[in-house]
C-alpha cells in the first residue's frame, strides 16, 4: 500500500478553484488608491461608488497624463509645425493607432475620434444614413437599446421618410433572434444594436447578428459603450460596418469617444461637420 503526504497531494491536484484564490489576494485598498476621488467623505461615510455603467472614475495615471499634457505639451494638433504642435500631433496620432490595435481595425484610418458614443451614431445617423435611406427604408434597431441608439435614428426616419423597426425582447432579457431575423428584409438599410446593455447587462450574439442583417443587405452599426470596458472587442471578427465607444466609461477623460467605421464607407460619407480641421 502506498501513502500519499499532503504535499504529494498539492503536486498532483492542483487547486481547482484558482480563480477564488485570486480574488482573494485582490488588495481592494491598493484598487481604491488609485482613484483620488474615492478618499471623499458622503455625509460623514467614506464615498463608494457603483455607477461604473454611466461613467468612471479617473485613476491618478490618468489624471497625471492630462496634467502633463496642459502643463507641459499643449498645443493644436495638425495645425503648425512648431514643437509643441509637432508633439501633440505625434502622441495624438498614436493614441488612434492604439485604438485601432485594439478594436482589431485594419487601418488607424477607421478610427474617427468623437466626444462619445451618442455623437458617434449621430455622425453615422447624420452623414452615412442621410445619403442612404429614403421613403419606404427601414432601420432596425432592438427593444434593449439606449436611448443614444434610438433618438438618432427616429431623427433620420423623420428626415428621410423611412420607418424605424424594433425587434423583440424575451422575457429572460435576451433579443429575439427569431423575431430579429423575421424583420430583416429588402427595405432594411441599417441595423444598429448594442453589444452589451446598459440596463439589463446582457451580452448581445453581435456577429450572429450581424451576419444575418449583413445578409439581409443592411449597413451594422454596433453600440459599444458597455462592452468596450469588459470585453475583447475585435470588429473584424463580429463583421460590423460601424462600431461605437465612450472614453469616459473605461477611466478615460470625458467628452471622449470612438467611431469606428470601415475606411471604404468613411471615405464615400459626407463632411458631418465643416470647420478647423
Amino acid at each position: 500500500m502506498s501513502i500519499t503526504t499532503p504535499s504529494q497531494q498539492n503536486e498532483q491536484a492542483p487547486d481547482p478553484t484558482p480563480a477564488a484564490g485570486a480574488a482573494a489576494q485582490l488588495d481592494v485598498e491598493a484598487v481604491r488608491a488609485d482613484f483620488p476621488i474615492l478618499t471623499s467623505e458622503v455625509q460623514g461615510r467614506r464615498l463608494a461608488y457603483l455607477d461604473n455603467a454611466a461613467t468612471t472614475q479617473k485613476p491618478r495615471a490618468v489624471i497625471a497624463r492630462l496634467e502633463r499634457f496642459f502643463a507641459a505639451e499643449n498645443a493644436n494638433i495638425h495645425r503648425g509645425v512648431h514643437y509643441l504642435s509637432m508633439q501633440a500631433t505625434d502622441q495624438y496620432d498614436r493614441a488612434r493607432e492604439r485604438v485601432a490595435a485594439t478594436l482589431g481595425a485594419t487601418d488607424p484610418n477607421e478610427v474617427i475620434f468623437v466626444r462619445g458614443t451618442t455623437e458617434a451614431i449621430n455622425l453615422v445617423a447624420s452623414s452615412f444614413g442621410g445619403q442612404r435611406l429614403a421613403e419606404g427604408d427601414e432601420i432596425l434597431i432592438t427593444g434593449m437599446e439606449h436611448h443614444a441608439n434610438i433618438v438618432p435614428w427616429q431623427l433620420l426616419a423623420e428626415r428621410s421618410g423611412a420607418r424605424l423597426v424594433v425587434a423583440p425582447v424575451t422575457d429572460s432579457g435576451e433579443v429575439d433572434l427569431d423575431g430579429f431575423r423575421s424583420l430583416l428584409g429588402g427595405h432594411t438599410k441599417i441595423a444598429a444594436f448594442t453589444h452589451v446593455s446598459n440596463a439589463l447587462g446582457t451580452v448581445n450574439p453581435v456577429a450572429e447578428m450581424t451576419r444575418a442583417a449583413k445578409a439581409a443587405g443592411a449597413a451594422v452599426l454596433v453600440d459599444g459603450a458597455q462592452a468596450m470596458p469588459h470585453l475583447a472587442v475585435d470588429v473584424a471578427e463580429i463583421g460590423c460596418d460601424f462600431y461605437a465607444f465612450s472614453g469616459h466609461k473605461m477611466f478615460g477623460p470625458t467628452g471622449t469617444g470612438v467611431l469606428y467605421g470601415r475606411e471604404a464607407l468613411l471615405e464615400a460619407m459626407p463632411p458631418y461637420q465643416g470647420g478647423g480641421d
